[in-house]
């Protein structure tokens, strides 16, 4: 029972035929998936397009650092229910967002909203 241990991974001394010994940068790539740390924080960051910067200049909507983290966290909880296009109703604004690509589609204030019929949505999620 005197088997070596080497720093990073544990080393029996018995490799069965045809095993390859795991090491932690082959353990890195696979739980990426080969991402570049850059594709895995464009994955986690809220994007808005170009249609929405438009409205939301258009319509005088301004989003504070914490809204836009309480729209993040909505995205987040619209996402592990499964919903692909969502409706965020935060205050007097609306956004729709392809939680998917996290990507606010288009962006409504409360004067734009009235009389209005949201379609292509699968969710909605209302934040306080």
């Amino acid at each position: 029972m005197s088997d070596p241990i080497r720093v990073g991974h544990l080393y029996t001394g018995r490799i069965q035929p045809g095993a390859v010994p795991y090491s932690r940068n082959q353990q890195a790539e696979s739980s990426t998936h080969g991402l570049s740390f850059e594709e895995m924080l464009q994955d986690r960051l809220l994007h808005f397009s170009n249609h929405a910067v438009k409205r939301l200049e258009q319509r005088g909507i301004e989003l504070k650092p914490e809204e836009l983290s309480r729209i993040e966290s909505a995205i987040d909880s619209a996402a592990a229910k499964g919903a692909k296009e969502t409706l965020i109703l935060m205050k007097d604004t609306a956004l729709i967002v392809n939680v998917n690509n996290r990507t606010v589609v288009t962006a409504m204030s409360g004067n734009s909203m009235k009389d209005n019929v949201f379609t292509q949505i699968d969710s909605a999620v209302i934040i306080s």
